[in-house]
């Protein structure tokens, strides 16, 4: 096994340079088979009967005629006894609910399932399924929720957890020395993470061993979990996810779909596929929790911030799920006196789960707004209130330097090439179009990390097989793992070949989510690689009779200085006993003095439309420090991601509830509105500020997934007062929302 700290890399060949998807033409063209393409013989079809309101109790269920109708094979439901198994975590470590409960807590939840010959079949048979529900009283908003008579989700109240609390220093005494004061209210709406790919499993059993094909961020933890419930040994159970249309957090660990497929298809002793539809994956599969945050913060005319304070509402849905906002009010700005308070509130809605840099979005949305406003207060640029207020150690954790923080690069490199302060001193416009720009930073709280393993197989030929757990979100992760072992084994990058998420043949790491995959994957498969080319090179130095350290490997080639000695690696006498050389590597710990952060920092510019209330994005740019950026390519198309995702933060995505049914109005691709290409200006400049943080892993590589859409939103929303001066503190900014604030500011003169 070789040396998990190498030196760093200088000037790459290979790494860092546009190159495009190693699988780009089996995504394209079809044949990549992705869980939803998956067909199997003898397979059936599942579909889930799900409660229509958001609170009632499962009185009767009567399955007579769904049993009657054609091609129904099984039916699963509570009354069966292989399916009472627990779900959610509750108080005491007690479960919360069931895989089918008989009191459901929100629209969507599942209450049986049926398998069938073919789909529609199976929907039918649904359909057929009479249930008597008792109705229970509902509650929607967070804020009503938590307070004394709201309708109960569970006994003991709808605070999901206890109050969670942060403080250092004094902030009273901090508002006490400032020279500006200021607080506001900010709201956010509920997003749903609509990947491309729904959600869903096949299941299949051999005997007591069971296969699933799962659209998952984790083969791993969704193996550990599944063999967990059914109690079975987990080696008795293998999960396959070589293909996924995207994921975001909400296909981070097991989901209660893979379960009802698996156990279907045990009971029918034939394969069974559950996918869910489009209408389902927007009501039980997660989203992003709509938040209130109080904000007070405090701040001396020369800029240095005094105090920080924030009281937080967040909608977690049913069951216990993501929503803390707090971090970046604690870390990401230097402040001596901090508190925030963060409320968890239960309602009768789909529960939250991760979502692209879950919370940090939220509060970012107020943060960088209050950031502003207390620059405008004092007459101070908002890049170089920013650029005061950086702090270069982690105040959460002891004060510890970080390995790096291209903060300030960012802010600078980022205002310069945006032109901000030409683009500040421009007029807005005097007519009803007005344009404004704005920037927030941002970073991110997830370091990355082990535990993770990688095989390189090195052949005879020069051919390189790399195995690896880490699942491809459609991020072009096996690319970027290609990449590395290319580089390390000068071999080109047509001759690796990947194989990844299988937990039957590839080596283990965690879900690909919290911008960890290249953190904690790609020092594992450098470190293989460089076993490997030990390996080699050992063998090289004792037939040649040359030192090991004169020898160098490139495309199957072993040569000696000045090109020779020379010899073919399918020459080695030790390639010709073994046939195939296998490299071992391994994610060591991360630095033990030091904290690992991403930081980011974006600049918008907008047109408002203010006869329409319409709001145009018409030019971003996004600075990262992200370390280095291991594909430019790749490294351009998550930070685009991440941009259009801000953008729908900012401007349109939002779960909208009927108050009075509690139904969700909008879980479609119509009505639920996504960014299209219409939304997302073309005049997106891309920034990356590489440190060269060695410290941080052995690719000198940091987070890039999360960073990339913090600050989108909130810069979009400073962007929007400086057009027009009103402040908009509620998400999204709706032409409805912005003629009501126009008219109000007309109004006032």
């Amino acid at each position: 096994m070789a040396d998990i700290t190498p030196k760093p890399w200088g000037e790459t060949k290979v790494v860092g340079k546009p190159l495009p998807r190693i699988d780009a033409y089996e995504r394209l063209s079809g044949k990549a088979i992705f869980s939803l393409d998956l067909i199997l013989p003898d397979m059936l079809y599942a579909a889930t009967l799900r409660c229509p309101y958001p609170h009632a109790r499962v009185k009767k269920l009567d399955f007579s005629k769904a049993r009657k109708m054609p091609g129904v094979r099984a039916i699963l439901s509570d009354a069966d006894p292989e399916a009472k198994l627990p779900w959610y975590s509750g108080p005491n470590d007690k479960p919360a609910s069931r895989l089918f409960d008989p009191e459901c807590r929100y629209e969507g939840e599942e209450v049986a399932a049926v398998a069938a010959e073919s789909p529609q079949q199976a929907w039918d048979a649904v359909k057929a399924i009479e249930v008597e529900y008792e109705r229970l009283p509902f509650v929607l908003d967070m804020e009503e929720s938590v307070k004394e008579g709201s309708p109960q989700i569970f006994e003991g109240g709808n605070h999901a957890a206890p109050i969670t609390r942060y403080s250092r220093g004094d902030v009273e005494k901090g508002f006490a020395e400032a020279d500006v004061v200021l607080e506001e209210t900010y709201r956010t709406s509920c997003e749903i993470h609509t990947t491309v790919e729904v959600h869903g499993s096949v299941a299949k059993w051999d005997g007591d061993q069971l296969t699933v094909w799962d659209t998952t961020q984790g083969a791993f933890a969704v193996q550990a979990s599944l063999a967990s419930l059914l109690n079975m040994p987990t080696s008795k159970v293998r999960v396959i996810g070589h293909y996924m249309g995207g994921g975001f957090g909400s296909k981070l660990g097991l989901n209660k779909y893979t379960v009802i497929a698996a156990l279907l298809a045990k009971k029918t002793r034939r394969p069974v596929k559950l996918f869910l539809t489009r209408e389902e994956s927007f009501l039980c599969v997660g989203n992003r929790p709509a938040h209130v945050m109080r904000v007070k913060a405090g701040v001396k005319k020369d800029g240095t911030l005094t105090a920080l304070d924030l009281t937080a509402v967040g909608e977690i849905g049913a069951y216990p799920g993501s929503d803390t906002v707090g971090y970046q009010f604690q870390d990401l700005y230097r402040c001596p006196n901090v508190r925030v308070i963060e409320q968890h509130a239960r309602t009768n809605a789909g529960p939250s789960r991760p979502f692209r840099a879950p919370g940090m979005p939220q509060g970012s949305w107020a943060l960088e707004q209050m950031l502003d406003a207390l620059a405008e207060k004092i007459g101070m640029d908002p890049v170089e209130l920013r650029l005061k207020n950086i702090s270069m150690v982690c105040q959460v954790e002891n004060n510890r330097p970080y390995t790096s923080n291209g903060l300030p690069q960012c802010l600078t490199e980022g205002a310069k090439v945006f032109g901000w302060q030409q683009a500040r001193a421009r007029a807005k416009g005097n007519g009803h179009i007005v344009r404004g720009v704005g920037v927030a930073a941002g970073m991110w709280r997830m370091p990355g990390g082990p535990p993770s393993t990688a095989l390189v197989y090195y052949y005879p030929d020069g051919s390189v097989n790399l195995n690896i757990g880490a699942a491809d979100l459609g991020t072009g992760t096996k690319t970027v793992m290609a990449m590395v072992v290319a580089e390390e084994l000068n071999t080109p990058i047509e001759r690796i070949t990947v194989v990844n998420a299988d937990t039957a043949t590839t080596q283990f790491t965690g879900p690909s989510g919290g911008s960890k995959t290249v953190m904690a994957d790609s020092p594992a498969v450098r470190a293989a690689a460089i076993d490997v080319k030990n390996q080699l090179l050992a063998m090289a130095a004792e037939q040649l009779k040359v030192p090991v350290e004169n020898l160098t490997l490139s495309d199957g080639v072993i040569t000696g200085p000045g090109g020779s000695p020379k010899i073919q690696v399918s020459q080695l006498s030790g390639m010709q006993m073994r046939r195939v050389i296998v490299g071992v590597g391994t994610r060591g710990p991360n630095i033990a003095t030091k904290s690992i952060r991403p930081f980011a920092a974006h600049f918008a510019e907008v047109e408002v439309n203010k006869l329409t209330g319409e709001v145009r994005v018409v030019r971003m740019v996004a600075a990262q420090d992200s370390g280095r950026v291991m594909n430019l390519l790749t490294f351009r198309n998550q930070v685009i991601g991440g941009l259009t995702m801000g953008i729908g933060f900012a401007l349109t995505e939002r779960r909208i509830m009927d108050t009075s049914t509690g139904k969700m109005a909008n879980d479609n691709w119509h009505d639920y509105k996504i960014p299209t290409a219409m939304d997302v200006p073309a005049d997106l400049t891309l920034v990356p500020i590489d440190l060269h943080d060695h410290e941080a892993c052995s690719t000198s590589t940091k987070g890039l997934g999360e960073p990339a859409t913090i600050p989108a939103a909130a810069a979009i929303a400073n962007a929007f007062y400086n057009a027009t001066g009103v402040r908009i503190t509620s998400a999204p900014i709706t032409p409805a929302q912005v003629l009501t604030l126009l008219r109000a500011q007309k109004k006032q003169g």
